[in-house]
């Protein structure tokens, strides 16, 4: 676990070369929501590639760079797609960023993604906030020795996802004047889509709606300390629950189409929270 540490305080030495200042939140961009970044002013880019002990991911919407810049009155860090799972990588290996956005003092994280509805109530396009997630992939990023200096052997999960924070997300949509969601998001690792069988049972479990990301992500930045906020892009209904197929180009239209209202939703918490 000493390479880890000694990892991560690589990464965050390279990152500082480019930016020395304090960050007040970091964004994690899902799949199609990386248009974003488009607003962020003063900004600074880094590759995924050029950045020691980083991944990329090879899935389309998933831009690999890292970016820091001013935005709705912060200094925010994003990540322009993720890393996954699925692609073959352990869930330590998709988790590395948070530990290193810890390594630069980042103490809140917003997670976004595009998400699969099997609540029957919600309809594509509708936003949801993450108010608590299931774990359903059969693995953990904590898995393996635990060095202290990164976080606690058992880190707490009864509040994964900021009470505080949720209120204050519901208020700005209100204030925006429009309605969104709240609800569980359950992790599957992917890359195939969930059957309809697994639907149903997402649904008896108590989950809203399934995805392939986030939750790892969200375990580690709770294991560092972190205040976690999430919103989940409603891009499709999950199988079986309207009879059609489903593919990867809806979920990139989908988040086009709501693109307007998904920032505005972004912008003014950040500027709130």
């Amino acid at each position: 676990m000493a390479d880890l540490y000694d990892n991560v305080l690589n990464s965050v030495k390279y990152i500082k070369k480019s930016y020395m200042g304090d960050i007040d939140i970091a964004l994690i961009l899902g799949s199609g929501l990386s248009y974003l970044v488009e607003q962020f002013e003063n900004k600074i880019e880094l590759a995924y590639k050029d950045i020691p002990n980083f991944h990329t991911s090879q899935v389309e919407g998933h831009e690999n760079t890292l970016v820091i810049g001013d935005f709705c009155g912060k200094k925010v860090l994003a990540m322009k797609g993720r890393f996954h799972y699925y692609e073959g990588y352990s869930q330590s290996d998709i988790t590395y960023p948070i530990r290193v956005f810890k390594g630069l003092g980042i103490d809140k994280i917003l997670v976004t993604n595009a998400a699969g509805g099997c609540n029957e109530d919600f309809k594509p396009g509708d936003l949801m906030l993450i108010r608590d997630h299931i774990n359903f992939s059969g693995s953990n990023p904590l898995i393996g020795p635990n060095d202290d200096r990164l976080g606690t052997r058992f880190p707490d999960m009864t509040k994964a996802y900021d009470p505080q924070g949720l209120e204050l997300m519901k208020k700005c949509a209100g204030e925006l004047g429009f309605d969104v969601q709240e609800g569980v998001y359950m992790f599957f690792s992917g890359p195939s889509y969930e059957t309809p069988a697994e639907v149903r049972l997402a649904g008896i479990l108590g989950a809203d709606a399934v995805g392939m990301s986030t939750v790892p992500e969200v375990i580690v930045a709770r294991y560092c300390g972190m205040k976690v906020f999430g919103i989940s892009c409603i891009t499709n209904m999950a199988a079986g629950i309207t009879g059609e197929n489903l593919n990867h180009e809806e979920v990139i239209d989908t988040t086009d189409r709501v693109k307007s209202k998904f920032s505005s939703l972004v912008k003014l918490f950040i500027e709130k929270v």
